[in-house]
């Protein structure tokens, strides 16, 4: 068959070639991939129309040629088409920007098959397809704080630290201070792209000292958001709305407020009073709420002082060549996260990898700064070899938690667990380490001693995560075919359904990740659908009361259960015991749910190994639940409790969990007593009491627990004496009992801990083991000294 007969394929791929030029400058969301196949088109041009000198065409294969054909006469359709498409209409977006890229691989086949100078590589078309990605708007790293009882306000909305190289503000920060702090001026509108530096400037303005000695202690930092706690900026409103706040000279710093938020605007305007500021940090203007004043991008030097701190080049002299840094720099437009983003992604890498990565961005076409931002941001993700492909993984993974919200590093150990047989917590530690070192995320930790310890338990470790790295992880997610998506991550509130749940045909989804995000309102569709491979669920709710979606019962698959509730109460949740018949349930992380609404029915769980609870109503749900938690339980080996405040005694019945291993209860303050029946727990090798402020004493059947390995009591400053027979736990080898100041002695039996390799606590303490340590002669005496920062405030 001679396909070119008659011109067939000439003819149609005219037709090709003037629409997509005639497209191609029409529509901004797709103009660089329409840029990309027109160059491709250019390249074919001449060799069409001069094709008799290409007879070895003819020997290709009947089934090829017709898809040629059939992909040149789809795309002289589908090109039009892109121009009509919404910038919010996802859907269509992805499935225009698959054909797109369907059509120029498969003309870059043609050309490859013409001899007409190669094709160029699948990772450079997938890269370049990012640009038709929408702007993502949302840049700067945010987190909704919860508001906890009995914390002062003030705490809550306490200025962030300063990264520790800020450059190219010293201007701005001296213009802020000019129009702000003028008599006659009350509110300032901050505004710049995404990732300008906002927020840094902002904090930046808070720290300076002519602020601070005008301001004194008087200032509110609060991070609005795209969609902001609305219950947490009431209790900031009414605080600052008191007399004794208004008083004094007042400085409320309103960061990141979407165009949404005007109203927010009007009520903390009608507070500031004749001796308060505001200053507001946005992508928009807001006319009518005070002056504005626009962050500029960075500067040539300035730009290059941030690329040299974020590639580790200082000021020495490296391998890299001057022109190529400058190259590289100048690409990144003064935008100071992507420069961040780049220069971390280059840090070590040979000089061909800088070469290559200037010469894949000048392939692109810029469509704005932040368009430019994901394509830096994908570059580094498809940079990810196969040896780093569970990096890759995990980096998607954390799409499955909210934009703006702390990631507990404790949940994510428990989906990785199951999902990349991560037996060990810290292997999953690491992975989050290895992202932050590619800036893929940041890894916090709240609270530490400046010393390491090896303690394995991650409840004061937080991951945090861009808004735009996240919208990179959701819409690699969404690149294959609903069916065939490992995760699945849907957002619903309502009637707000994914375009894919009414037009599933009943097929079976592949996902072993499903997130839901949502207000508990599920419609009769999702009865129907089927999910055989789940293994881990999220649901992330903001409701005061929460029923789980009766499809849960049929995920048989399902080893992980996490729901997270970002209301400001503890959330009753209904149809728990949905979850009995789930035969491979193993984890079980509940964070801000009253207990007791979930203890009401009958309930049994044996393949259960872990349960978490984080700032949880738990009341006297666990002595007085309708089941012996030992019955619920039977093969519990962990179980943490922590900032449960209404936690008071830990009740008798949890003594029967003879298969218990670990168990934490952490910043419970108001627990005062353990069970004197704690040593039947034979099993149990780590025992965490850490915060208990208001426990008073160890129960003596301690002795009785042989297999202890780790007994952390540190900030239990209540305790006035361990345990007389404390030496019988043969097995002992760490103590962590830092601030346990009202320890006054140990107990001679200490002497028989022979095992005991590491106390850690503070110099009073330490002083107590003075006495011991000619005959404990293994045992090493760590003083830690207390690292004080706000990052628990976050």
């Amino acid at each position: 068959m001679d396909l070119f007969a008659g011109g067939a394929v000439g003819t149609l791929f005219t037709v090709l070639y003037e629409v997509v030029k005639d497209v191609k400058d029409k529509t901004m969301m797709f103009k660089s991939l329409l840029g990309d196949l027109k160059s491709t088109l250019d390249s074919l041009k001449p060799l069409i129309e001069d094709i008799e000198k290409y007879n070895n065409l003819m020997d290709r294969p009947k089934e090829e040629l017709e898809n040629f054909k059939e992909k040149m006469k789809n795309g002289a359709v589908l090109v039009p088409k892109c121009s009509t498409v919404s910038r919010w209409n996802t859907y269509k977006k992805y499935k225009y920007a698959k054909k797109l890229l369907d059509l120029d691989q498969c003309l870059n086949r043609l050309l490859t098959i013409l001899n007409a100078g190669g094709v160029r590589d699948g990772k450079e078309t997938l890269y370049r397809v990012m640009n038709i990605e929408e702007k993502i708007d949302k840049l700067q790293i945010k987190e909704e704080v919860v508001l906890p009882k009995k914390l002062d306000i003030k705490a809550w909305c306490a200025v962030p630290e300063l990264p520790p190289v800020t450059v190219g503000l010293d201007e701005p920060l001296r213009d802020l201070k000019k129009k702000l702090l003028k008599d006659d001026v009350s509110m300032l509108v901050l505004t710049a792209h995404g990732g300008s530096g906002k927020t840094t400037l902002a904090t930046k303005f808070c720290h300076d000292k002519e602020v601070k000695d005008k301001f004194n202690n008087n200032i509110f930092f609060v991070i609005v958001s795209k969609k902001p706690n609305l219950d947490f900026v009431e209790e900031v409103y009414q605080s600052m709305n008191s007399e004794d706040a208004r008083q004094n000279p007042l400085l409320l710093i309103l960061d990141d407020v979407w165009l949404g938020s005007i109203s927010l605007l009007q009520k903390f305007d009608g507070l500031k009073g004749p001796n308060g500021k505001i200053l507001v940090t946005s992508r928009s203007e807001f006319p009518g709420f005070g002056t504005s004043y626009f962050l500029e991008s960075l500067n040539d030097k300035d730009s290059m002082t941030l690329f040299h701190h974020s590639a580790s080049l200082g000021n020495r002299s490296s391998s890299i060549p001057e022109d190529l840094l400058r190259k590289i720099v100048e690409r990144c437009n003064g935008f100071p996260l992507a420069i961040t983003v780049t220069g971390n992604s280059l840090r070590g890498q040979a000089t061909e990898f800088w070469r290559k990565r200037l010469r894949d961005w000048s392939k692109s076409s810029i469509l704005d700064i932040e368009t430019e931002l994901l394509l830096r941001l994908q570059s580094s993700i498809d940079a990810l070899d196969e040896k780093d492909a569970i990096i890759k993984e995990c980096f998607m993974d954390l799409g499955s938690f909210p934009e703006d919200q702390r990631i507990p590093a404790a949940a994510v150990i428990d989906m990785w667990a199951e999902l990349y047989e991560l037996d060990e917590d810290f292997l999953s530690i690491t992975n989050l380490l290895e992202l932050t070192t590619r800036s893929l995320a940041n890894l916090v930790i709240t609270r530490k001693e400046n010393m390491e310890m090896v303690d394995d338990y991650y409840v004061e470790h937080f991951v945090t995560q861009h808004d735009m790295l996240r919208e990179l992880a959701v819409y690699n997610a969404k690149l294959d075919p609903i069916e065939q998506r490992k995760r699945l991550i849907v957002d619903i509130s309502g009637d707000n359904e994914p375009k894919w749940l009414t037009e599933q045909k009943s097929q079976p989804i592949k996902a072993r990740l499903l997130s839901i995000s949502s207000d508990g309102v599920f419609s009769t569709k999702w009865q129907s659908i089927q999910l055989p491979e789940v293994e881990v669920l999220v649901l992330n709710i903001q409701t005061k009361n929460y029923a789980l979606p009766q499809f849960v019962e049929k995920i048989d698959k399902m080893k992980v259960l996490i729901v997270t509730n970002y209301g400001s109460l503890p959330a009753e949740l209904s149809n728990f015991e949905l979850l009995g018949s789930l035969s491979n349930l193993k984890r079980i992380r509940l964070e801000r749910i009253s207990i007791p609404s979930i203890t009401k029915n009958p309930i049994q769980f044996r393949s259960l190994k872990k349960i978490s609870l984080f700032m949880c109503n738990i009341g006297q749900a666990l002595s007085n639940c309708s089941v012996k938690i030992s019955d619920a339980f039977p093969n519990l080996e962990e179980m943490n409790i922590d900032y449960c405040h209404d936690l008071v005694e830990l009740p008798t019945e949890a003594c029967d969990l003879i298969h218990l291993k670990k168990l934490s209860i952490t910043n419970c303050h108001n627990l005062y007593a353990l069970p004197e029946r704690i040593g039947k727990l034979a099993n149990l090798q780590v025992l965490r009491l850490r915060s208990c402020t208001d426990l008073v004493k160890l129960p003596g059947s301690m002795k009785n627990l042989k297999k202890l390995v780790f007994l952390d009591i540190s900030d239990c400053f209540s305790i006035r004496e361990l345990p007389e027979d404390i030496g019988e736990i043969s097995n002992l080898r760490n103590i962590n009992m830092r601030q346990c100041s009202r320890l006054q002695e140990l107990p001679l039996s200490v002497f028989d801990l022979e095992q005991l390799e590491e106390v850690i606590c503070d110099e009073e303490t330490g002083s107590l083991w003075e006495p011991f340590l000619n005959c404990l002669r293994s045992t090493r005496i760590m003083v830690a000294k207390e690292n004080i920062n706000l990052n628990w405030l976050q």
